[in-house]
């Protein structure tokens, strides 16, 4: 496997302290500004053959990520997901209409590595 491409995101969840929230808004972050044309138009892989998307989130409680939540935000190749601690978390605003007794606002990074396997 190959490095092709690095994408940084960042997500947050504003109130309710949903560190999944949090993570994929950080992920669809990153997918949104990854322009792969180089795997279509270099390497040929209409289909994304031989593609695979590493990523790596990092948000205050790692353990209250549903990580199988994250993999269909990624559109193409094989995905990975590796959950770390990081991200922050800072008081925020309880408005009862927004969710439950939790107010604090939570963020979080991430970064997606696609790799591939073929070589030009």
């Amino acid at each position: 496997m190959k490095r092709f491409a690095i994408e940084l995101g960042y997500g947050a969840d504003l109130h309710g302290a949903d560190m999944t929230k949090a993570a994929a808004r950080a992920v669809r972050d990153a997918m949104s500004r990854v322009c792969l044309a180089g795997l279509v138009e270099i390497l040929g892989l209409s289909g994304f053959e031989g593609v695979h998307v590493h990523v790596e989130v990092a948000v205050p409680v790692p353990e209250a990520v549903d990580v199988p939540a994250l993999i269909p935000l990624v559109p193409i190749g094989t995905v990975s997901v590796n959950v770390v601690a990081g991200g922050m978390r800072t008081a925020g605003l309880r408005v009862e209409r927004f969710g439950p007794d939790q107010s604090d606002i939570v963020a979080a990074c991430a970064a997606l590595t696609v790799s591939v396997t073929q070589t030009v």
